[in-house]
């Protein structure tokens, strides 16, 4: 067997590195990034709804973010949510459009936002981890019931290990990437 006989396994291990990628992309680096708003849902009549889905958000200048809703009635909802949500930015209102204001990183900042995003990095191996132990246990149980051989599971764990240090490998490239990134603003 190789490793690239499971499918299934190789999937979930991807879409955990891919969802430490979308981590990193909502932390944002000293410029302007639409990504960093992301997660944050506005309460659009009765109903949560991403920023992206009622305005359209721009960057005119590089560290500048511009939303202007589609509905004029939605502004102050959009700054309400911004507010509350922990992306550390004040949103300024001139009735029509909110602005942001990325502020320069300071080098403190810059050290938090590493730590943060070593936690993601972290947590995102301990997710294609937990695909391995959950897919090892999964042959193990086969083995049990003779389905298939000592030999076989052998392989079979040494061919999941290697999916596993691959996407490890994808997970600390893309830290690398963002803590360079972060540090050299």
């Amino acid at each position: 067997m190789k490793a690239s006989e499971y499918p299934e396994i190789e999937a979930k291990m991807k879409k955990s590195a891919e969802a430490v990628s979308e981590q990193f992309d909502g932390v944002r680096a000293g410029r302007a990034n639409a990504a960093v708003l992301k997660n944050v849902e506005v309460d659009y009549y009765g109903s949560m709804t991403p920023i992206a889905q009622i305005a359209s958000i721009s960057s005119p200048e590089p560290r500048a973010l511009v939303i202007q809703p589609w509905d004029a009635s939605a502004v102050k909802a959009i700054e309400k949510a911004i507010l509350a949500s922990d992306i550390g930015i004040t949103p300024t209102n001139d009735g029509k459009v909110i602005r942001l204001v990325f502020p320069q990183l300071t080098e403190e900042r810059r050290k938090e936002l590493v730590k943060q995003v070593h936690k993601y990095s972290e947590e995102g191996k301990i997710a294609v981890r937990n695909v391995r132990r959950d897919a090892v246990d999964k042959f193990k149980a086969m083995k049990k019931k003779s389905e298939i051989t000592e030999d076989d599971l052998a392989e079979v764990e040494d061919d999941i290990q290697k999916l596993t240090d691959k996407y490890c490998k994808v997970i600390d490239e893309s830290l690398a990437k963002k803590e360079k990134e972060l540090l050299e603003i």
